[in-house]
Order: structure tokens, then sequence, then C-alpha cells
């Protein structure tokens, strides 16, 4: 069993485990338990009734929270338009040496846009990519025909979102330092991503539960 510390146990005790909170409540009590100077993220784990041993049943998509995520990205384009992609600010951009420096390890960046004509020339890099979560997808709104676009898209917050094996989605949908307005804002519309891109295989209702706690603190459980 996880052993919390003192602090944790002390904001702790102001969340009822036993009640369901309505989100307005919960994100008053979730600004009341963030107990550390830091700006931690907001975040949601939801308890599904889908199962991902089932291919109809896996979600995985994509959304712009209202007020953004709170937390900037550095945007790497795998192009040979070098120039079209840094003056939509990303952030790096090219070929040959970004797959060099993926082969080294060097991953300066925190989401990886191509267009679907140059997905393949990153297969030689798929291994080194795969694992950390960087291999381009159209699932994941990083295979895109519109590369300006998509590094404007991906500034103002836009994040991806997936089932994992246990049936949960856990996403940061905001920082500590954001209103209370702002959080309950972009819960509702990340839950709403939710329910719209629920999965076929999955009959009655998707979600079980809702979590939110600070990165440091307690978990709340909120009203479905």
């Amino acid at each position: 069993m996880k052993k919390h510390g003192k602090k944790y146990r002390e904001s702790a005790k102001a969340v009822d485990s036993t009640k369901v909170y309505p989100l307005t409540e919960a994100v008053t009590l979730l600004k009341k338990v963030g107990y550390t100077k830091f700006d931690w993220s907001v975040e949601i784990t939801v308890k599904t009734n889908a199962d991902a041993k089932y291919n109809d049943q896996m979600m995985r998509a994509t959304t712009i929270l209202p007020h953004g995520t709170g937390k900037s990205k550095r945007i790497a384009v795998f192009t040979a338009d070098e120039a079209e992609a840094k003056k939509a600010w990303a952030d790096i951009a090219g070929t040959e040496v970004l797959i060099a420096d993926i082969k080294a390890g060097k991953f300066d960046f925190d989401v990886l846009l191509t267009t679907p004509e140059h997905i393949r020339d990153l297969a030689s890099v798929a291994k080194q990519l795969g694992p950390k979560g960087l291999m381009p997808s159209p699932k994941a709104g990083t295979v895109v025909a519109n590369i300006p676009q998509a590094v404007e898209e991906f500034k103002k917050g836009k994040m991806e979102f997936k089932l994992d094996k246990t049936g949960n989605v856990n996403a940061a949908v905001g920082r500590m330092s954001f209103t209370e307005a702002q959080i309950e804002e972009n819960i509702k519309a990340f839950l709403k991503a939710l329910e719209d891109n629920k999965p076929t295989g999955v009959k009655g209702k998707l979600i079980k539960k809702i979590f939110i706690a600070p990165t440091m603190g307690p978990g709340i459980q909120i009203e479905c």
C-alpha cells in the first residue's frame, strides 16, 4: 500500500471519500487541497465501462480545451518545407537532421507532426518514437495535411486522450493557477469530448466514475 506524507494526509482530511461531489463544489475543494507552492496540473481520471481488450471499445482522440492545459508544448515538424513550419511557429523542423537527433536519443520536443506523404519516412525511427508516445498518427491528430493549422492547435493546448489497459482515461485539464470557472469549463469540455468519442462497442453508459485531483493531492469524486 502506498504511503503518503504528512501534508497529503492533512489535506485528504478535507475530502469525504464516501461523497460524490457536484462539479462546482469539487473544484472549490480542489483549490483547498492542493498543498504545494508549485503550479501543479489539475488531473482527471475517468473510469469507463469500456474494455481495452476489444478493438471496438478502444478510444483514442484529441480535443482542444477552452482554456488550454496551461502547459506550453515544443512542436517538431518532420517536413522538407522547413521554412513553412518555422513560419507557423514550430520549434523544430526538418528531415535528416531531425531523424539523426531521434536516433541519437535527442527528443527536444513534446509533439511530432508530419504530413501523410512523409509518415513512411519515419519508419526508421518508429522504435524510438513509439515507446515515448511520439510516433505521429492520424488518431492523435499528428499526421495532418495542414501543418500551420496543426501547430497552432497544439500551441493552443490541443491534447490527446486514450483508454488505458484498465479501462481508464487519464489527462491533465488545467493548472492549479486557473480560476475555478476555467477549471470547471475545461472539465466539462473534456467530458463532452469523451462522450463524443464513445466507442461503438460500448453499450449503455460510457462513464462509470470520475475523479479530479491536483498532481500532489487527494482525489475528489465528482458526479457523472
